[in-house]
């Protein structure tokens, strides 16, 4: 089946057109109301509150826009392993349809390179699969939709003069006035509120069982608002931090990443604004005082608010 998409004329014709779009790279300067998502995070948006939803970072993973054509109401989510999909498009599908309604959904997918390596301890790489179980997925799903984008594996790889494969496209942003789907980046200033915390959240999720197999809710539709509710690290994670803070950055490309030459030029430096805030705060407590969510509220366009639960 992935074959088949990736040779369909239609698929093949969408591929060339969303090639030659020009990346929109998003900053605090551009005047948008946005959301952002990290790996593994998921959001439903309502077009009537933000105009822009994206995400990006990706490398063998898959960013996925599944929108609802009669409604608007427009879900991306940052797949990154085989492990979420299945909950994850669940997860995704039940907020922009009923299953009873006979809506139709549209589809993007953007990302996955062909990472395959012969001669690496992943020898079909690591995008093949995770390309193959959303394919899979869909195709049992009882929704109606139609994948309008399948930009992955052969679309979204480019080579070097040593034959080294590279990501096309690392990101992709979502106009949800007309659901339009274009290659997107983001700077620092756009990956937010509390972008440290939800990094964080995302290596403590693989060792929390409660999170097995989920993507992680970040985003209240309905109040525009972010949610980070508490989540504890382990000491293991907080030891592991102290381990790989001082190490070369090569080190910590290959030691950490699916793709290390693949990846952008503030992998590292991301990396480490992690580590050193574990090591400045090992207990989650401290972070989440009374065990009590933190939450941002949107102030203008383009900035977050940190206010107290009540």
């Amino acid at each position: 089946m992935v074959i088949a998409l990736l040779d369909h004329p239609d698929l093949v014709s969408a591929s060339r057109l969303f090639c030659a779009i020009p990346e929109r790279k998003f900053s605090s300067s551009v005047e948008a109301k946005c959301v952002y998502l990290f790996q593994r995070e998921y959001a439903t948006v309502n077009p009537a509150l933000v105009e822009i939803v994206g995400t990006d970072e990706a490398t063998t993973c898959v960013g996925m826009v599944i929108r609802n054509c009669r409604t608007g109401m427009t879900c991306v989510a940052h797949l990154d392993s085989p492990d979420v999909v299945v909950v994850g498009l669940f997860q995704m599908m039940s907020l922009v349809s009923d299953r009873d309604d006979d809506d139709l959904l549209d589809v993007h997918i953007v990302g996955a390179f062909e990472d395959s390596d012969p001669h690496g301890e992943c020898e079909e790489g690591y995008s093949l699969p995770l390309c193959i179980k959303i394919v899979e997925k869909l195709a049992e799903s009882r929704y109606k939709f139609e994948i309008k984008n399948f930009q992955v594996l052969k679309h979204n790889t480019r080579r070097d003069s040593e034959g080294i494969a590279y990501p096309i496209f690392h990101g992709l942003a979502v106009e949800t006035s007309r659901g339009s789907v274009i290659p997107a980046s983001f700077d620092a200033s756009t990956r937010g509120p509390d972008d440290i915390i939800r990094r964080i959240r995302l290596n403590a999720s693989f060792e929390d069982p409660r999170r097995a197999g989920r993507l992680l809710d970040t985003y209240e539709t309905h109040t525009d608002r972010f949610v980070i509710t508490p989540f504890s690290w382990s000491e293991r994670l907080v030891n592991f931090a102290r381990i790989m803070r001082y190490r070369s950055d090569p080190e910590i490309l290959f030691s950490t990443s699916t793709s290390p030459y693949a990846e952008g030029s503030d992998y590292v430096k991301n990396q480490k604004r992690v580590w050193d805030y574990l090591i400045r705060h090992p207990n989650w407590k401290q972070v989440f005082p009374s065990k009590l969510a933190r939450i941002f509220e949107r102030v203008g366009n383009t900035s977050w608010v940190m206010i107290s639960e009540t």
